[in-house]
């Protein structure tokens, strides 16, 4: 992979401007305690987008702080309505049913998150792509020992694998996969932007002055909490999410982790990690986890997915391009790999 330059990131913020895991089974865990100083708190634990929620408001009267949560939860809610591909109702799924045939009119919404899975693309030469969902028939990732399929099977589906070949029309807001057979997801992006607009309806009510929306691992923080310097945030060790390997203090910073720890399985005794290598149409190896700090959740939860297929040098190279973006990988060997500014509190000899 060649060379990033740090001023891509830029790209993903202008672009912007122009615009089952249960979460207490996440690697991220939320360990901050309610403030203590006469401040009201309301937290949810639910399913939404076929992942655990937990949503934390704080907020200077205890109506506020549960109005806060419903308002977060209904946000979820519409981007679920609006970018789940299984939903045969939804605007994606409309995309995808006329994949090679015309392009499909949609909200400038939906438009935006395309363009910046795009940029994302474009920024990893491919490590990351939204196209990847043509392959959600070939794997099965059911924690179960089986036979790969055959590598036939995998080279058809993956030959529809091309971010290049989504089409964007920004001035009449569609999109058309240019091949039949396409199909986009956003299984890698999706929950990092739940999880932006949640904080974004809550820090609009009047009276909330700090909250965290945990979206199975893909978790943002931001303004009051119990210690002045963020919330505190612990990283769970790959084999045991009961141990945690250290902790991190989070000042509105988001923070995502992808792994093998939930979604996989297993073949001749080898672990097959959920996320798909979309330049090859084969499931990630080598890795435990990858976790990413930064401020902005969705670019997290791509950041992660494009690490875990970039393997430990590239990635680690990516993220070292970017500014005010850390990360920590754990490899299948438990040895951990964290970018040159990541500072952890270890616990132990986790180090």
């Amino acid at each position: 992979m060649g060379k990033q330059d740090s001023g891509s990131i830029d790209q993903w913020a202008k672009i912007r401007l122009v615009s089952l895991r249960l979460a207490l089974a996440a690697f991220v865990i939320l360990v901050a305690d309610i403030p203590l100083h006469a401040i009201e708190s309301h937290k949810q634990s639910l399913m939404l987008m076929g992942s655990g929620f937990e949503i934390t408001a704080i907020a200077t009267e205890k109506a506020t702080a549960q109005q806060a949560v419903g308002i977060a939860i209904a946000e979820i809610q519409r981007i679920e309505k609006l970018i789940s591909e299984w939903d045969s109702t939804s605007q994606t799924a409309a995309i995808n049913r006329n994949a090679g045939i015309r392009a499909v009119k949609v909200d400038r919404e939906l438009v935006d998150l395309i363009r910046r899975a795009l940029s994302v693309s474009k920024l990893t030469g491919g490590a990351f792509d939204i196209s990847f969902a043509s392959m959600a028939k070939v794997w099965k990732f059911d924690r179960r020992e089986h036979p790969l399929p055959d590598s036939t099977v995998v080279q058809q589906a993956s030959q529809h694998i091309n971010w290049r070949n989504i089409q964007v029309d920004t001035a009449r807001n569609t999109v058309f996969l240019t091949q039949q057979g396409m199909r986009i997801g956003f299984g890698a992006i999706g929950k990092g932007y739940a999880a932006n607009r949640a904080k974004h309806k809550m820090q609009q009510l009047p009276g909330v002055v700090g909250g965290v929306v945990n979206a199975s691992g893909d978790l943002t923080a931001w303004g009051q909490s119990n210690h002045p310097d963020g919330w505190s945030v612990q990283l769970a060790n790959p084999d045991s999410r009961q141990k945690p390997i250290g902790w991190i203090r989070l000042n509105n910073m988001s923070i995502v982790t992808s792994g093998d720890y939930e979604h996989y399985f297993t073949s001749n005794g080898k672990r097959y990690s959920h996320i798909i290598d979309p330049r090859t149409g084969y499931p990630v190896v080598g890795l435990k986890s990858v976790t990413i700090i930064c401020a902005d959740a969705e670019l997290a939860d791509a950041l992660a997915t494009s690490v875990s297929v970039l393997g430990i040098d590239d990635g680690l190279y990516l993220i070292n391009q970017l500014n005010g973006v850390e990360g920590l990988i754990i490899d299948e060997d438990n040895q951990l790999h964290p970018s040159k500014n990541m500072q952890i509190n270890y616990y132990g000899n986790a180090q």
